[in-house]
């Protein structure tokens, strides 16, 4: 009986763990790529963005209490515009709560300094054709894409905090003085 009662509590405590283990490795599994972006317990979500070839600066609360601000996504969306002529298109909110929790992962009160937020189909086909640096089906022609820099931080560091992140695209550009993170497919270069 000793032995039937051990096993019995053996097998209970195994059906546990196991039950236990496949709760957790479920949990994890379907986390979605953008569980680490700001919750719902916040009250604002706030971005400073300089757009280095305008010259113009936006600091906009874009989201307050649950909801995005439309007059703020317009503003956001006009300082992002495209510079080589002047089309503008609604970034993707991903993308704004993405540099919102990359500037707090930072720990700075400076500005992100744009180079490129959105490209229009036709200013990204006369980049691509003029260097194979570009891709002919960039994410930044869905807003869903920035180039960035941080006046007093270093390349490395920015790459490195927005790697860390494992959300969506980084790429290093030392040689252009930038870096590039989008909401697509995680994937560094």
């Amino acid at each position: 009986m000793g032995t039937d009662s051990s096993s019995s509590r053996q097998g209970l405590s195994r059906r546990t763990f196991l039950g236990a283990s496949a709760a957790a490795f479920g949990t994890l599994a379907v986390r979605p790529a953008f569980a680490a972006l700001p919750t719902n317990t916040e009250t604002v979500r706030k971005l400073t963005l300089h757009n280095l070839h305008t010259g113009e600066t936006c600091s906009s609360a874009y989201w307050e209490q649950g909801s995005y601000i439309p007059d703020s996504l317009a503003q956001i969306a006009h300082v992002l515009r495209d510079h080589r002529n002047g089309a503008v298109h609604p970034m993707d909110n991903k993308l704004l709560d993405l540099l919102n929790r990359l500037h707090a992962k930072l720990e700075v009160n400076k500005p992100f300094h744009v180079i490129s937020g959105y490209r229009s189909p036709e200013s990204n086909a006369k980049l691509a054709a003029a260097s194979n640096g570009v891709a002919k089906h960039s994410l930044h022609m869905e807003a869903k894409a920035i180039d960035i820099r941080v006046p007093g931080v270093d390349l490395k560091d920015l790459h490195k905090a927005a790697k860390s992140m494992g959300i969506g695209g980084v790429g290093f550009y030392a040689a252009s003085n930038f870096v590039h993170v989008d909401v697509g497919r995680v994937r560094y270069w």
